[in-house]
């Protein structure tokens, strides 16, 4: 007996002014199963999952939900039809609590007013349930990366999804909590819920996955039985290539310290330390890598180093300046390049042209001003040459930068860090969200700039990234350096366990 599927497209096609996000796609999703959909960034998934979500209409093609036609106007269509989506960029309003996010929208209520107790026994329920627990009175904006994907992982739960649309769902979870969170799924899937999984670590997708969908150039290449193919296979599938490696052993270091941060420390709300008693130096041509969970103070730390926060106790020195009290604009000046780990909030102008992008941070200087005045030639000259060196697909410098996919806005950040030929570059999560082929550019830029004498501090929650590219390597815990580990002899899974607390050597 045949049966009948959660989610079938049928020819979708979705055009945008000079380009076609998607062409012909076809694609069933069995019910009760993990699908995963995989690609190059800008072979149409993101696209392909707003159009399932309610988000954008396609300009052809059918969507059947269960066997039935569908067209949905908006998101509120899909998830009365039982569809949820955990965006890859969270939508969350942060100056809200987490019970008021998870609700919003769908607030419980008893003789027409509005049930807070109701509300707030369902979120404890389901976060004991699916390990997504959380203080729902804690504002959003306090939260790390990834207690905001828990947060939208519950608003998903919470409206009693059926189909969960999960797009890059481990990119901040470490080899343990991925363990869980698959746990979590294959529950769900044991109860009849479905899972579309979208990620570009082909190493998971093969773990989580029952079939996988390949994308590309905005079209559906094939659908395989995850436990047919390799990992190498599905690379080969997506970008024609290998799956690449970030491993780098020959060190370039050299004796002089272009970073070097004593006793540094940085308090939070009632005055708790967020970071406490950093140490580390960082020299001239080596890349110092720190892992760590998200939320043990790594994303304060990189805020102490640009200026974006003032440390409360200890120094900053960039080569032999003391820089604690310098501001955001005069370090940028004075050399420090910066990937930021959220490319929207931090790294991009998503409504300016590209060619105002690559300027950010320099602005002022030549060879884009003279004399208080711009330089428009010079800037479109200068984003060419990073469209063209960083390979950031593009049509022009003059396409706003939210037209880009992710994984070209992260080149073009990278691109525009480099370029600028910093003393320092301040690395955090340089690969998140992107591609094997934007990972692989990324890296080999990484490594180029160490070889040619830069300074480089990387944070990252890829453990194979951190490992494979780190000279020296310190985990974070606690908002403390616990640990120094030897990038040749350490496993992912021991520095795993290092970045979860279970175990801490002296740093």
């Amino acid at each position: 007996m045949s049966v009948t599927p959660a989610i079938e497209l049928r020819g979708i096609v979705k055009r945008f002014p000079g380009v076609v996000a998607n062409d012909d796609v076809n694609l069933t999703v069995l019910p009760g199963e993990v699908h995963a959909i995989v690609g190059e960034n800008g072979a149409g998934k993101s696209t392909l999952m707003k159009i399932l979500y309610g988000m954008q209409r396609p300009d052809e093609g059918e969507i059947k939900v269960n066997g039935a036609a569908v067209a949905f106007r908006s998101p509120k269509d899909a998830i009365a039809a039982g569809i949820g989506m955990v965006h890859q960029h969270f939508m969350l309003a942060g100056n809200l609590t987490v019970l008021e996010n998870v609700i919003l929208g769908a607030e419980p209520s008893r003789m027409g007013r509005l049930d807070l107790s109701e509300a707030r026994w369902r979120i404890d329920l389901m976060g004991a349930q699916h390990h997504a627990t959380l203080d729902a009175d804690r504002l959003v904006d306090s939260l790390s990366v990834g207690e905001k994907q828990r947060v939208e992982i519950l608003k998903v739960l919470y409206r009693g999804a059926k189909l969960l649309i999960l797009d890059e769902p481990t990119g901040v979870l470490v080899p343990q909590e991925v363990e869980e969170l698959f746990a979590t799924l294959r529950e769900l899937t044991a109860q009849g819920v479905t899972i579309v999984f979208i990620s570009h670590k082909l190493h998971e997708v093969l773990a989580i996955a029952d079939r996988v969908t390949v994308m590309r150039d905005g079209t559906t290449v094939t659908t395989v039985q995850a436990a047919d193919v390799t990992a190498a296979q599905l690379a080969e599938y997506m970008v024609g290539s290998e799956l690449p490696s970030p491993s780098t052993r020959t060190t370039q270091a050299t004796e002089a310290v272009e970073l070097a941060v004593e006793g540094l420390g940085v308090r939070g709300p009632g005055e708790r330390w967020l970071v406490r008693d950093v140490s580390l130096q960082v020299r001239r041509g080596e890349i110092v890598g720190i892992a760590g969970v998200e939320g043990n103070g790594q994303a304060e730390l990189v805020e102490a180093l640009l200026g974006l926060r003032r440390p409360d106790t200890g120094t900053v020195s960039l080569g032999q300046r003391d820089i604690t009290a310098w501001s955001t604009r005069r370090r940028r000046e004075a050399g420090i390049g910066y990937v930021p780990e959220d490319r929207h909030a931090r790294g991009l102008l998503l409504a300016a042209p590209v060619w105002e992008n690559v300027m950010l941070g320099r602005q002022g200087a030549e060879p884009f001003a003279r004399r208080g005045w711009l330089r428009l030639r010079a800037a479109k000259a200068f984003a060419a040459e990073v469209l063209r060196r960083f390979d950031v697909r593009a049509p022009d410098a003059n396409v706003p930068a939210f037209a880009l996919s992710g994984g070209n806005q992260q080149k073009l950040i990278m691109g525009r860090e480099i370029m600028g030929e910093p003393q320092l570059l301040v690395a955090a999560h340089p690969t998140r969200g992107v591609d094997v082929g934007a990972q692989a550019a990324i890296w080999e830029e990484i490594r180029r700039a160490r070889d040619a004498g830069l300074a480089v501090l990387l944070v990252s929650a890829d453990l194979d990234e951190i490992i494979g590219l780190s000279d020296r390597l310190f985990v974070m815990f606690g908002g403390r350096l616990v640990a120094e580990l030897d990038p040749d002899d350490v496993t992912p899974q021991v520095l795993g366990t290092h970045m979860t607390g279970g175990r801490q050597g002296a740093a």
